[in-house]
């Protein structure tokens, strides 16, 4: 006998977009992702005065539409993850759960794309850092992008590693700063006229930008220059090489994990002549929504996994079970 869901639960499955509510759950993420980009489409066209004067009325319809819709989503999603597979296994009341739900990244980035325009109409000012604000919205899509939410895992996974490289950084923009203070500050008293006068230069070195509106012209200068950019070569290297090897290595983790499921539902519940039933292919099929894999990845393990299992199952000469 199938199992009476509550509505929570049922709101719960459509968030998550597994089972039954996988196809529920896919039509609510595009009409999300749809307003979304009509919402950043929208607050980049309203920075042109003309369009803004004109179509104000439509502007204002669409952005009061819109942070109702964000505000409605924020507070169900807030209500319905207690019941969500994530956070139904922290032990504890459901307030402990909502907090913790609360303090993740992806609710935060719920409540930035709702604040400013809440903001905007409790204060009567019309605030235009606010409404740049708004523009945060885009980052909602990380709700619905699995490389995204790869990408801040990885932030996540080598935060110590980065904080330490960005320390390293600055220690090398400050020597760097230092030392074309010293050699270019009378020669050149307009633009190495003091440290942080001298970090413009220091940073779009270090960068390897070169904007080149600052440069050292003494022949010392030139060869403290040279010197730091050679050094600039390998130190912005450094965070970009640990964010492309975390993100790999999610990306590993999430197929070993889904090769690991298979060979489960395989070796361990397989019926007689070595298939997968239903029941079990649609939990694979969900595991693979999950991690953000391609069916092609996905077919390519359960193939590989039935084929060994199969290859057990009959004999290889003839091609009948032993």
């Amino acid at each position: 006998m199938k199992k009476i869901l509550t509505l929570r639960q049922r709101i719960a499955g459509l968030f998550e977009g597994t089972g039954d509510y996988q196809r529920a759950g896919h039509m609510l993420d595009v009409a999300l992702i749809s307003l979304i980009m009509i919402n950043v489409v929208a607050i980049v066209i309203e920075s042109i005065a003309s369009v803004a004067q004109q179509y104000y009325d439509a502007f204002l319809m669409l952005e009061i539409i819109s942070v109702a819709i964000f505000a409605i989503e924020y507070c169900v999603r807030l209500w319905a993850c207690v019941d969500k597979t994530k956070y139904a296994a922290i032990e504890g009341s459901n307030t402990k759960r909502r907090l913790k739900y609360l303090l993740s990244p992806l609710a935060i980035i719920d409540l930035i794309a709702i604040l400013p325009s809440l903001l905007m109409f409790l204060f009567p000012l019309d605030l235009r850092f606010l409404r740049v604000l708004r523009l945060l919205r885009v980052f909602k899509l990380t709700r619905y992008s699995r490389a995204m939410q790869l990408l801040l895992q990885a932030f996540v996974n080598e935060g110590s590693a980065l904080f330490a490289a960005f320390f390293i950084m600055a220690v090398v923009l400050i020597l760097a700063s230092c030392g074309v203070y010293l050699i270019e500050h009378d020669v050149q008293p307009d633009k190495f006229g003091s440290i942080p006068a001298a970090m413009w230069w220091a940073m779009a070195t270090l960068t390897t930008v070169g904007y080149g509106d600052v440069v050292p012209i003494t022949p010392l200068g030139k060869l403290f220059g040279g010197v730091i950019t050679l050094l600039s070569m390998g130190m912005v290297a450094i965070p970009t090489g640990l964010l492309a090897s975390s993100f790999s290595e999610q990306l590993r983790k999430r197929r070993q994990f889904f090769e690991d499921a298979v060979n489960e539902q395989v070796h361990g519940n397989t019926i007689n002549d070595g298939s997968l039933n239903d029941e079990q292919r649609n939990h694979l099929e969900d595991l693979r929504h999950k991690l953000g894999l391609s069916k092609l990845e996905a077919n390519k393990a359960i193939k590989a996994q039935l084929n060994e299992r199969n290859s057990h199952l009959f004999c290889r000469n003839c091609g009948k079970r032993p």
